[in-house]
């Protein structure tokens, strides 16, 4: 089963966080779940979730998408997605997610959403 791999990397004072790999019950939404709560933790406000390497999601995933966004907007953060496949795009279309989140095309354009 492929895992969840979060890289983390910072532009300016943006955290990206680059996900492949699954998010699924279990490891993947865990793994988001502590990698989110980490940066607010540590006062990282500004949170950009980079899904373009994510082979699949799944409904607990989606859960712990809609958490983290909703855990980081409590703590006075900004959480947005960037390069949504196509899969995932559906997904959020059918769960009438997709108007919660901020999408981002280009990751030149979510960071300057940021400023």
């Amino acid at each position: 089963m492929a895992q969840l791999n979060i890289t983390t990397r910072e532009v300016g004072e943006v955290t990206i966080l680059d996900l492949s790999g699954k998010v699924t019950i279990g490891e993947g939404s865990v793994q988001l779940r502590e990698a989110v709560r980490q940066l607010l933790d540590n006062g990282k406000k500004k949170i950009l979730l980079n899904l373009g390497d994510v082979s699949y999601v799944d409904s607990s995933g989606i859960g712990e998408l809609v958490s983290s966004y909703s855990t980081t907007n409590k703590n006075g953060g900004q959480l947005k997605l960037l390069n949504l496949t196509k899969k995932i795009q559906d997904l959020l279309a059918i769960t009438k997610l997709l108007t919660v989140f901020e999408i981002h095309e280009s990751e030149d354009a979510a960071l300057t959403s940021f400023k």
